[in-house]
């Protein structure tokens, strides 16, 4: 195995669209740059998520990139939310245009990466033996990329396939005639369970929190509105960065309380907004995820569609959520409540009727025991930390981030972490990475990322790295504008609270449009919160 080491000026863990995009703005700028990739393909998120079903929340037309006109206006999309292999291809067709293939590296997990005091750069080692040298290293990593397998008594012992939607078989799989379990009900199973009701004999669904979604009303994009977006991109992209979430909406928003317009006008409100379906669903109200009464007036509103599209009413009841809409990730579905009408669908509410072991041949719970031939596990990620602790990352005189973040994540600004110079993490805690549109997000942190390192290589400096003060002061900025909001007053991935043994803390910064005026500020001063040495 070869063990001498490369060195780079840049290198970057992953080729989603982060790192695609982080990618083709280093080379622009001259830095020799490397990606490591743990896939056999690019795509990140979109390589490994081939659930049945797997498809954006976010309209296609928004959900790509925007820092190539001729790319936008080339790239025909062919639904209003565009599935897996749709997006799969556009993100090949990136790598493909731009030419980015030679300076990516597949199949190689990032194992180690160690910032070398004496030498002031990184030393990057991989699952296969490589080893390198670099100025900066970049994380893209990802927020929802490490996989959350739940570790249930008798796991190992079923005698059945099992799979987790995040790392589903490349080639496929079916259900034709399977007694099939599937546990968890986000969005992964929100998508999957109507397909795989489809093709299953009979589908068993274990939920332990009900989930609240809205219909996406997807279908085949319209031509002429995508000719109409096409004319006015620019205009188009500029008005979506100016929304909260950096998505776009074909409504416009009320600014009102729900509280301040009478029932019937809310009642009228949700129902226009239910029609056009998707997340725009939360801005039909400006204090939605402010005010808990406010919010319970949407979240009433979706339970009643739940009663009216679920027919029996004990099973409305189950999977009518009674918690704040908005404080998890709210999906956006195609017949998923529907799928419950099916006389070979059951639902099992784990809060009634916990599960208590895995079997050869299915899941015991206390309430009986559920023979199955497949379980899929529908449990989500280890969300915005988890792909980052799977590395041994380790900044100055050798402190592993895992320790400098064991009571949470602590960065400035999501995009640097104190004692680890010139290391940054696109779309990382501390920024609205989740809450946002991710593509609008990662291009700002691609764009500032860049034009830093550009600034250090023009002024001569070698390192950068935010003070522990500015740090600190962000992180607490962070939580007092969450705790402004309803977002942390639920058991959420957002809090990392799926997550058995992860510190709580609410990770994403909510407001794209003020977040990015605090970034062009802390550039514009010289990289404020920043030291930088030469």
């Amino acid at each position: 195995m070869d063990q001498t080491r490369r060195e780079f000026d840049v290198v970057i863990v992953g080729a989603g669209f982060a790192g695609l995009y982080m990618l083709y703005r280093s080379r622009e700028l001259g830095f020799s740059t490397l990606v490591l990739e743990a896939g056999d393909g690019v795509g990140g998120t979109w390589y490994w998520n081939r659930y049945p079903g797997a498809r954006c929340d976010v309209e296609s037309m928004q959900y790509s990139y925007q820092f190539s006109d001729e790319l936008q206006q080339e790239w025909e999309w062919t639904e209003r939310y565009a599935g897996q292999p749709e997006i799969l291809r556009y993100l090949e067709h990136v790598a493909d245009r731009f030419d980015l293939w030679p300076h990516i590296q597949l199949a190689t997990q990032v194992t180690e990466a160690t910032f070398e005091d004496d030498s002031g750069r990184w030393r990057v080692r991989t699952g296969r033996g490589d080893e390198l040298g670099a100025q900066f290293v970049i994380m893209a990593t990802g927020c929802l990329s490490a996989a959350n397998v739940p570790d249930l008594v008798g796991a190992a012992a079923f005698h059945g396939p099992t799979f987790h939607t995040g790392r589903w078989p490349h080639e496929g799989v079916d259900f034709t005639g399977m007694r099939v379990g599937v546990i968890g009900t986000g969005s992964s199973a929100v998508q999957s369970i109507p397909v795989i009701a489809q093709q299953a004999r009979e589908l068993v669904v274990f939920q332990r929190t009900a989930t609240y979604s809205v219909p996406a009303h997807n279908g085949p994009l319209d031509p002429s509105e995508q000719i109409e977006v096409k004319a006015h991109y620019a205009e188009f992209r500029a008005a979506n960065s100016q929304v909260l979430t950096a998505i776009g909406e074909r409504r416009a928003r009320t600014g009102l309380s729900a509280l301040a317009v009478t029932a019937e006008q809310r009642q009228a409100e949700y129902e226009s907004r239910w029609r056009d379906g998707g997340l725009p669903f939360l801005g039909a109200f400006a204090d939605l995820l402010i005010d808990p009464q406010a919010n319970d007036t949407a979240a009433e509103f979706v339970r009643q569609q739940i009663r009216v599209i679920v027919h029996d009413p004990s099973t409305a009841e189950r999977l009518s959520p009674d918690q704040v809409i908005g404080c998890k990730r709210m999906c956006v579905d195609t017949n998923y409540y529907a799928t419950f009408n099916l006389p070979h669908v059951h639902l099992v509410d784990l809060r009634e009727s916990p599960i208590e072991a895995i079997t050869t041949d299915g899941v015991r719970t206390e309430g009986g025991h559920y023979e199955l031939d497949a379980i899929v596990y529908a449990t989500g990620f280890d969300a915005m930390t988890g792909a980052l602790m799977r590395i041994d990352i380790r900044g100055r005189d050798g402190v592993a981030l895992r320790d400098a973040w064991e009571a949470g994540p602590r960065t400035y600004l999501g995009l640097g972490v104190a004692g680890f110079p010139n290391f940054f993490t696109i779309t990382g805690p501390g920024s609205p990475s989740v809450l946002t549109n991710m593509i609008v997000s990662i291009e700002h942190h691609v764009e500032w990322i860049a034009g830093c390192m550009a600034y250090l290589r023009d002024h001569q400096y070698a390192h950068i790295e935010p003070t522990g003060d500015a740090q600190a002061a962000w992180v607490e900025f962070v939580n007092q504008i969450a705790d402004f909001t309803l977002f942390p007053t639920c058991n959420s991935w957002y809090l990392g609270a799926n997550v058995p043994g992860k510190a709580r803390v609410f990770m994403p910064y909510v407001g794209f449009p003020s977040y990015a005026e605090k970034c062009g500020e802390v550039a514009a001063r010289d990289y404020e919160g920043f030291v930088l040495k030469k």
